[in-house]
């Protein structure tokens, strides 16, 4: 399954900053069992705890963090820092609010290395324009129905058998673990529907074993793919930014 550390950043740190939820409620959704350090930030020295980090981000007056997937040729809602798209693109999210921008790396299984860019003199990205979440669960449902025929030519189940699994039931409500109590619902069963289906394109973009793809084979496959894969990002972005009214 996917993981977004950002994504959890994002929701969580605008959770406790609109006192919705405490800092150990916070801090601990957001590292779980790994090791979380942050360099960047003003005010620290070197690389921090995540805990002294959430409080550096309080003090530069943030009170909303969005969760950006940006992807090649795509980069909206990032802002025009040096530097900082292409190390976006290569994480393949960030953490955006309107006084930082943090970007997470994996090192290993047990450790989240972050980068913040402070956005001093840099104006903020206009907030994105954010459909409904029924209009994101629409989008996925319609990306699936449209996508069926592609996965079914790939033959995916016959080479990765848990592809059924994950496909069964995807009308059914799915609820993803680790959000605030507060959160949306169908939020919470759209972020679920979406990691399983971005499971479900990782698999796809494997060859099966022995097989002779060429390149033209391959191209065709992404472009046929492509509309479910934007599908679960925008989707995987509304899950994690909505807030309750």
């Amino acid at each position: 399954m996917h993981d977004f550390p950002a994504g959890r950043f994002a929701v969580w740190t605008t959770a406790w900053l609109t006192g919705r939820a405490s800092f150990d409620d916070a801090l601990d959704a957001i590292t779980g069992d790994s090791a979380h350090r942050v360099s960047g930030l003003p005010g620290t020295d070197g690389a921090v705890p995540l805990g002294e980090a959430l409080t550096a981000v309080r003090v530069l007056g943030e009170r909303r963090v969005r969760l950006v997937l940006p992807a090649p040729g795509d980069v909206r809602g990032l802002p025009a820092v040096p530097g900082l798209a292409p190390v976006a693109l290569e994480a393949g999210q960030a953490a955006v609010g309107d006084r930082v921008v943090l970007v997470p790396e994996h090192l290993g299984n047990d450790v989240v290395d972050w980068t913040a860019y402070v956005l001093d003199g840099v104006a903020p990205p206009p907030p994105p324009v954010e459909g409904t979440l029924r209009a994101a669960s629409g989008a996925l449902d319609l990306a699936v129905t449209e996508s069926a025929r592609t996965l079914a030519e790939l033959d995916l189940a016959r080479w990765h058998p848990e592809v059924p699994a994950l496909l069964a039931g995807m009308a059914r409500p799915m609820s993803a673990p680790g959000l605030p109590d507060d959160h949306d619902p169908l939020a919470l069963s759209i972020l679920g529907r979406a990691l399983r289906l971005a499971a479900v394109l990782d698999l796809a973009a494997t060859d099966a074993p022995g097989a002779a793809v060429n390149h033209a084979q391959a191209a065709k496959r992404d472009a046929a793919l492509r509309p479910l894969s934007t599908a679960v990002r925008e989707a995987v972005t509304a899950a994690y930014n909505a807030v309750p009214r």
